[in-house]
């Protein structure tokens, strides 16, 4: 196995091998698709190329073969007298085949993320975490905050 792992920025022709991670994921998680496979992966690289200025994703590789993702999606923020360009992002869909779990690749996608958040000029990134997930963000960084609440007002698959 070579031990060449990147972090980068996806292209466009690597889009419907981000959208089969995505399928793998759902199915692991027994997850039930709502349309076919091919349906699925169709959709999913129109809707990240139609939203490519908000949602940013990441790969992950080993040589030339896509091993993960991360999105980060670039949220605006109100104008405030003390800044008047304020953004914050959400880290979305952090997934890493099964066979190279538990080797800390999760966690060098993790802090790829937040450095291009910060490159962005981020004020801050939240995550929605699995309960398995949530001791890797919080060595990444993250932490609760008394400040941030959510309303649940719709289920999402």
């Amino acid at each position: 196995m070579d031990n060449t792992i990147t972090i980068r920025p996806a292209v466009p022709d690597e889009l419907e091998t981000v959208a089969h991670l995505r399928w793998e994921w759902i199915l692991e998680n027994d997850g039930i698709p709502v349309t076919g496979r091919d349906e699925f992966l169709k959709y999913f690289v129109s809707w990240a190329e139609e939203n490519a200025s908000s949602h940013r994703c990441m790969v992950l590789l080993r040589d030339e073969v896509i091993i993960g993702m991360a999105w980060l999606v670039v949220l605006p923020r109100v104008p405030s007298p003390r800044a008047l360009h304020r953004a914050s992002g959400d880290l979305q869909c952090v997934y890493v085949v099964p066979d190279e779990r538990d080797s800390g690749l999760g966690g060098r996608l993790i802090d790829a993320v937040l450095d291009r958040a910060q490159e962005l000029g981020l004020e801050r990134v939240t995550v929605h975490s699995s309960p398995r997930a949530i001791p890797a963000y919080s060595r990444h960084g993250f932490e609760t905050s008394p400040r941030l609440l959510q309303a649940q007002v719709a289920r999402t698959p």
